[in-house]
């Protein structure tokens, strides 16, 4: 029986015209999985879509990409969407209801994933998806050289913390030596990746971060981000990217929750955790979801309540983590 990786390889095979989609607002994963995804069609010589129900992220501006990045597919037919980095289908965005889910090879390697699509490849054990992407790649024969691998570098440095996170996988830095042995420029890379940053968002994060408190005898960093602090900085949610994980270098900190403030109300989280502090189960409690140690989700509640109550849950997940253990 055909494992769904190997069905997924057959189907790109045997297709001919396909669309790519991914979470809306797409981190350097989601996007980065995206663009791979269309550089390994185009050397294969399909046809393709990409796909988001947002626009490219300000800071992702240099990242080539094999084809535009649209809001919506034409009406075309199409063969099948491969559908990436989405935890389950409402992060689809607009997109949920455009694409039909008989058609959905899902790929994704975040805890929990329902398995939404007719084919879902979706394995936590995964550092990125654009692990999962890379290795289709070799299973397709396309060498990981060029923009492909300029793409898949920029999901993997992302979601693994430039390759520090706990999560990190041998499989992970042995593509990436591959890539350098085809190439890659690393360095250069890095710094596109890195070095984006506006006078704006430079404000936000020392206001921000100059309001980081620790509770629980120091074991827990929390952050909140106001609709206000946007406001007077001139910046949005996507400036927000890896904020949280300053909340960890913090000495004695061992879980980070990072709550920001949604326009419409509530509140959209994400939490953080080091060691065997399972972070995931915190947000599962309240409809979320991720890895053990990098979760998120949202809470109808105001922002200073959704600070204190997630904060004493984290805290609980130390506790936790410190009796087992």
């Amino acid at each position: 029986m055909a494992t769904p990786r190997g069905e997924i390889a057959r189907r790109i095979r045997e297709g001919n015209t396909f669309l790519v989609a991914a979470h809306a607002a797409p981190d350097g994963d989601a996007l980065g999985s995206t663009a791979a995804m269309g550089f390994l069609l185009e050397a294969l010589g399909k046809t393709f879509t990409l796909l988001n129900a947002s626009p490219v992220p300000p800071q992702y501006g240099w990242l080539s990409l094999p084809a535009p990045l649209v809001s919506a597919p034409n009406g075309a037919p199409y063969d099948a969407v491969i559908v990436l980095d989405c935890g389950d289908a409402p992060r689809l965005g607009e997109l949920e209801g455009l694409l039909d889910p008989a058609r959905m090879l899902v790929m994704d390697h975040h805890l929990g994933n329902p398995g939404f699509g007719a084919v879902n490849w979706c394995d936590p054990s995964h550092c990125a998806t654009g692990e999962m992407v890379a290795l289709l790649a070799k299973d397709l024969e396309v060498p990981l050289t060029g923009p492909l691998a300029e793409a898949l570098y920029t999901a993997l440095a992302t979601d693994t913390g430039f390759f520090s996170f706990g999560g990190t996988t041998a499989t992970c830095l042995d593509l990436v030596a591959e890539m350098v042995r085809g190439g890659l420029d690393i360095g250069a890379t890095g710094a596109r990746i890195k070095n984006q940053w506006s006078m704006n968002r430079v404000r936000l994060w020392s206001e921000i971060l100059g309001g980081l408190t620790v509770r629980h005898h120091g074991q827990v960093g929390c952050i909140a981000i106001s609709q206000a602090m946007f406001a007077r900085t001139g910046t949005g949610p996507e400036d927000c990217e890896g904020l949280i994980n300053n909340a960890l270098r913090v000495r004695g900190v061992r879980a980070a929750v990072l709550v920001r403030e949604l326009p419409e109300g509530g509140v959209k989280f994400s939490l953080r955790s080091v060691g065997a502090v399972d972070i995931q189960a915190v947000a599962a409690r309240h409809g979320g979801g991720g890895h053990k140690n990098a979760a998120g989700g949202r809470l109808s509640l105001p922002l200073a309540e959704a600070e204190t109550l997630l904060a004493a849950e984290a805290a609980k997940a130390v506790e936790l983590a410190d009796a087992i253990n």
